[in-house]
C-alpha cells in the first residue's frame, strides 16, 4: 500500500527542498474530495492517486506536478469546489486541475490514422503545460494496471485508446518505459490468447537463457575493464508488444526472431560509446545493414544510443544498445528530464517541428534557471501545433483546420 511518505521519500530523492506539508495537504484533500469512493480495484481511491504520484516521481517532475496528479479528479460536486482547490493550492494548481479535467473528458472516436493523430494534436494544444499531459499518461497507466476488473466492452475500448493515444504519446516524449508498459498492458487486453501464449514462450525462454545472459554481460563487462573503460551493463528481454509487432510485421514464428534479448552498456562520454561498438564488433560479428547511430542522428523525441545487432557467443542474434549516462536518462524519462536536467539532443527534421522542440527545450531550460534563481514562473506553457484549429462534428470527430479557420470553412 502506498503512502505519501514515500512519495515524499522518493521526490528527496531529487528534489532535496520539497514541500512535505504540501504534499500532504493534497492527500488529505483528496479523501475529501472522495469519501468512500473505490477504484475498480477495490482500492481506496486515494491509492489511485498516490499511484499516479509514483508514476510521475519516477519521471522526477516538480511537486507542483505531484500535487496535480494527487488532485487531478477532485472537483467533485458536492464535495469540493474550484473556489476550496484554489484557496488551498492557488491558481496554477486550479488551473492545471482544471485543463486536465478538460482534456480527460474529450470523447475519443477510433476512426483512422489521420483521426487518430488529430485528436493527439488537439488535447496537446487544449493542454498547452506539459505537466498536464503527464498527468495524463501517468493516470491511464495507473488504470491499465486495473483493467482486468472492467468490463469486457470497457477493457477493449480503454485498451485501444490507450494503444492508438497514449502509448504513442509517450513515445512522442521519448519516455520508453512508459510507452512499453502501456503497450504490454493493451496487447493483454486487445489479443489475449496471443498474449499468454508470447509471456508463456518467453518465460521460458528467460529460464533457457538465463545463465547465457549472465555470461554475456560478464564478457561485455571484462571486454571494458580490460580496455580502462568504465561502464554499466544490463541484459533483459525485450518487451512482449515489441516482439508480437515484429512477428506480426515480418509473417515469421518466435522461434525465428534470434534477437529477443537486448544488452544496454551505460558510459560516461560519446567517444566512448563509440569505443565500446568497436570492441563489440571485434568480439562479434556484425549482422549486416543492423547497425544505426541515433547519436549522430538523434530520434525525432530526443532519443540517442547506438544500436547493433552481432552473433553472439552461441550463433545466436542478440543486440546491443549503447549510451551515455545522460542519454538513459533521457531515453527513459524523455522530454519530462528536462525538468530538472538540460540536455542538448537533437530536433526532428523539418522546420515546423524543429522550432516547436527547440522552444520546449528553451522553455525547460529557462525554468529550470528562473526556478534555481528563486523566482519560479507560474506555468511553462507550451504551444506545440500553433498553426492549426480543432472541432468537433456532431458526431464527435475531430476536424482540423487551419488557424484563423471560419465556421463556412468548417462546413465546406
Amino acid at each position: 500500500m502506498l503512502t505519501v511518505e514515500q512519495i515524499i521519500t522518493e521526490l528527496k530523492s531529487y528534489l532535496p527542498q520539497v514541500d512535505e506539508g504540501l504534499l500532504v495537504r493534497a492527500t488529505e484533500f483528496c479523501l475529501r474530495a472522495h469519501p468512500d469512493q473505490k477504484v475498480p480495484d477495490g482500492r481506496d481511491y486515494l491509492q489511485h492517486a498516490l499511484e499516479i504520484a509514483a508514476v510521475l516521481a519516477r519521471l522526477k517532475v516538480d511537486e507542483t506536478t505531484i500535487v496535480v496528479g494527487i488532485l487531478h479528479d477532485s472537483l467533485t460536486p458536492g464535495h469540493v469546489s474550484a473556489a476550496e482547490l484554489e484557496n488551498e493550492f492557488g491558481r496554477e494548481i486550479l488551473s492545471l486541475v482544471e485543463t486536465y479535467i478538460k482534456i480527460n473528458s474529450i470523447p475519443y472516436r477510433q476512426n483512422n490514422r489521420s483521426q487518430v493523430e488529430s485528436f493527439r494534436k488537439m488535447f496537446i494544444s487544449m493542454a498547452r503545460d506539459l505537466r498536464v499531459i503527464l498527468v495524463f499518461l501517468a493516470d491511464r497507466l495507473s488504470d491499465m494496471r486495473m483493467i482486468s476488473h472492467r468490463t469486457p466492452e470497457q477493457q477493449v475500448a480503454r485498451a485501444r485508446e490507450t494503444l492508438e493515444i497514449h502509448a504513442p504519446l509517450a513515445n512522442r516524449l521519448g519516455i520508453s518505459w512508459l510507452k512499453g508498459e502501456l503497450e504490454d498492458l493493451s496487447l493483454k487486453v486487445l489479443e489475449p490468447e496471443k498474449y499468454a501464449d508470447l509471456a508463456r514462450r518467453i518465460t521460458e525462454h528467460k529460464e533457457e537463457r538465463g545463465e547465457h545472459i549472465v555470461k554475456v554481460r560478464e564478457k561485455i563487462c571484462s571486454l571494458l575493464a580490460e580496455n580502462q573503460v568504465e561502464g554499466e551493463v544490463t541484459g533483459r528481454f525485450k518487451h512482449f508488444y515489441s516482439v508480437y509487432k515484429k512477428m506480426e510485421r515480418t509473417g515469421v514464428d518466435l522461434d525465428q526472431i534470434y534477437d529477443l534479448i537486448a544488452f544496454r552498456v551505460l558510459v560516461d562520454s560519446v567517444r566512448e560509446c563509440y569505443e565500446v561498438l568497436g570492441l563489440v564488433h571485434a568480439t562479434w560479428k556484425p549482422i549486416p545493414g543492423r547497425f544505426k547511430d541515433y547519436i549522430a542522428m538523434p530520434k525525432a523525441n530526443m532519443y540517442q544510443s547506438l544500436h547493433t545487432t552481432v552473433v553472439g557467443p552461441y550463433g545466436e542474434r542478440m543486440e546491443v544498445q549503447i549510451r551515455t549516462h545522460d542519454m538513459h536518462r533521457i531515453a527513459e524519462e524523455g522530454i519530462a528530464a528536462h525538468w530538472k536536467y538540460k540536455e542538448g539532443g537533437a530536433v526532428p527534421a523539418g522546420a515546423r517541428d524543429e522550432q516547436r522542440f527547440t522552444w520546449l527545450r528553451h522553455v525547460m531550460e529557462w525554468q529550470q534557471d528562473v526556478s534555481a534563481a528563486g523566482d519560479a514562473p507560474g506555468t511553462s506553457f507550451i504551444d506545440l501545433f500553433p498553426e492549426e484549429v480543432y472541432v468537433f462534428t456532431p458526431n464527435g470527430d475531430v476536424k482540423e483546420l487551419p488557424k484563423d479557420a471560419t465556421p463556412i470553412d468548417f462546413a465546406y
